[in-house]
């Protein structure tokens, strides 16, 4: 992943605005105090140990076309068929500078027939060393276990929300309506390939999501999919069903600092600073850890780090990148185990993912309890204030800067 190179990007950075967002500014829904906490709080409870639960099952070497990525591969699988979410493996076969190697990319959707996708994703395989044993614990087997807790804990929710609007009883009121909420369903994506094999190039990097992106590039929707309806030239791909993309990467190490990389989605990322900050000051994350994870100076527009957003990048795809800058001191070493994860970090960010992705799909945990107003209750907050720019580059010597 990302090397010591680093490009010179603001004349690549109108090609890439050239390509046009497929972004769909939303209103998020406004949480009250008491539905935060009540989302934050949902099942399954907080993880006792950092190599405990889903993670037990991941803190190990997963190189691509391996006996034990097969492994992950099927623990994944059962995890998401016993939630109830519809399943699509994306296998192809590649070459790397190994040979031929098979990947698998991992798709889950809760309801397939929703027009439109919030997409949080994380790639599952390990970095290939020719000593083996790399486990790459915040590399990525913790934000792979953060979006499964996130699928967990909000599945209810969803499984609710999708009944009450097949019995024609949907929520709605002066500022949510649930039937239009709906429309935007939750999928998760666990890439693979995303390691080089030798060094990070276009080629050897990647695999999985530069597959993806052009397979759902290529695939025409329906005549009868809601986007064709309202489009016919260009006539719609897969890629326009994607509000946005949403990549976890490298989280899970003590006193992460996160930027927000792409100017459409920084209205997301002052989200998330801001769920983080009332759970914070509602006392639901431990003591301790660093305060503000999340900078009040924005990466400059146009670049970021290389990582498996960059071919949906490319195609137009809306991009929200969660990724420590500077990167965690384990990075690409053996060292990088459970040992480099912090059980408070990995808790707080479950619960910023939750809350955060509730918001985006307008979600709570009382929708339809007797009694519970289906709109924002007392003590919800409006959005938060643009933070200041930085016209500054963010830069590191361990990463690849690009468009």
């Amino acid at each position: 992943m990302r090397h010591a190179l680093l490009l010179l990007l603001l004349l690549a950075a109108p090609l890439v605005a050239a390509l046009g967002p497929r972004a769909r500014r939303r209103d998020f829904r406004a949480l009250s105090d008491a539905q935060m906490a009540a989302v934050a709080t949902l099942p399954p409870a907080e993880w006792d140990a950092v190599d405990s639960g889903h993670l037990a099952h991941l803190l190990v070497p997963r190189v691509s076309d391996t006996a034990a990525s097969t492994q992950v591969q099927a623990y994944l699988s059962s995890v998401f068929t016993k939630l109830g979410w519809h399943e699509d493996k994306d296998r192809f076969k590649q070459q790397t500078p190994l040979g031929e190697v098979e990947f698998t990319n991992l798709i889950y959707t809760f309801d397939v027939d929703a027009p439109r996708k919030l997409v949080l994703s994380a790639h599952f395989d390990s970095k290939w060393f020719a000593q083996g044993g790399f486990i790459g614990a915040t590399d990525s087997s913790a934000p792979c276990a953060t979006l499964i807790d996130v699928a967990e804990a909000l599945t209810p929710l969803l499984k609710a929300r999708k009944e009450r609007i097949a019995a024609g009883t949907p929520l709605l009121s002066a500022t949510h309506d649930e039937e239009d909420a709906a429309e935007t369903t939750l999928q998760i994506i666990f890439f693979d390939g995303e390691e080089a094999f030798h060094e990070w190039t276009d080629t050897d990097s990647v695999y999985g999501s530069r597959h993806l992106a052009e397979k759902w590039d290529a695939e025409y929707l329906p005549p009868t999919h809601d986007f064709v309806r309202r489009r016919l030239a260009p006539r719609p791909t897969v890629l326009d069903t994607v509000d946005v993309l949403v990549l976890l990467d490298l989280l899970g190490a003590p006193r992460p600092s996160i930027t927000s990389y792409y100017r459409e989605t920084d209205w997301m990322f002052l989200q998330l600073a801001a769920a983080d900050d009332k759970l914070r000051a509602a006392g639901l994350v431990e003591k301790g850890l660093k305060e503000q994870w999340f900078s009040k100076y924005f990466g400059f527009a146009g670049g970021g780090i290389d990582d498996d957003h960059r071919p949906f990048l490319h195609k137009g795809v809306p991009i929200l990148h969660l990724i420590t800058s500077p990167f965690p001191n384990v990075w690409h070493r053996m060292a990088d185990n459970k040992d480099a994860l912090d059980l408070g970090v990995l808790r707080r960010w479950n619960r910023i993912m939750r809350v955060w992705t509730a918001g985006y799909l307008g979600l709570a945990a009382d929708d339809g309890a007797a009694g519970a107003g289906a709109g924002a209750g007392a003590g919800a907050t409006a959005d938060p204030t643009p933070a200041p720019r930085n016209a500054s580059p963010r830069t590191t010597t361990d990463e690849l800067v690009r468009p």
